[in-house]
């Protein structure tokens, strides 16, 4: 599998508590940036987003931010993005985004990045799509997530090469690797993806 070309980034709208969740959303969005791929994600200017966002602009990258109209007349939009788009509700965010990557990356995050995220481990599950999905576990955030979907798995819900398909880590250079060599394609389509995206 080839390196991804647009990595759709789920993070939060705050900084969290410790400012090592800061330093690494910097650090992602330069490497973003210095090896030519681009940067979709929720369009804000605050939080991890905002931190992502401008660091993967400060490093020369493309940034695609997209954005309900709602949170724009509340400001919270970036401006200075390579390109915003702006649409009607969340869930058009979502579908757009997906449509604009090909890969899904969760930094820290609240129930909105949980939301996201777990749509699109969904959609891998049914066969919707065939890319990587990847948490970077900064200062063990996603621990007990992680150990939830072992949990998961040991208790019969969700079939182990489907938790096997996801990635849990700290280490940013590693996430990309695993993502230039991942085969996320675990669980046979069982839908008609065609209207989607193939």
């Amino acid at each position: 599998m080839p390196q991804p070309t647009a990595f759709c980034v789920y993070c939060g709208s705050q900084s969290g508590q410790h400012p090592i969740y800061v330093e690494t959303a910097h650090a992602f969005g330069l490497e973003l940036a210095r090896r030519g791929i681009a940067l979709v994600y929720g369009g804000g200017k605050v939080g991890l987003m905002g931190t992502v966002a401008n660091a993967a602009l400060a490093g020369g990258g493309k940034v695609i931010g997209v954005i309900p109209r709602q949170l724009v007349d509340r400001e919270v939009a970036h401006t200075g993005l390579t390109e915003l788009v702006v649409v009607d509700t969340m869930h058009q965010r979502k579908t757009r985004m997906y449509e604009l990557s090909d890969a899904f990356v969760a930094l820290p995050g609240g129930f909105g990045t949980m939301d996201e995220m777990f749509e699109m481990l969904t959609w891998a599950q049914l066969g919707l799509h065939r890319y990587p999905c990847a948490f970077l576990n900064t200062h063990g955030y996603y621990s007990h997530l992680r150990s939830m979907m072992n949990h998961m798995v040991a208790e019969g819900f969700v079939a182990p090469g489907r938790r096997d398909s996801v990635w849990f880590g700290e280490s940013i250079s590693e996430l990309f690797d695993w993502t230039a060599h991942s085969d996320a394609a675990v669980t046979p389509r069982v839908v008609d993806a065609s209207s989607i995206k193939a």
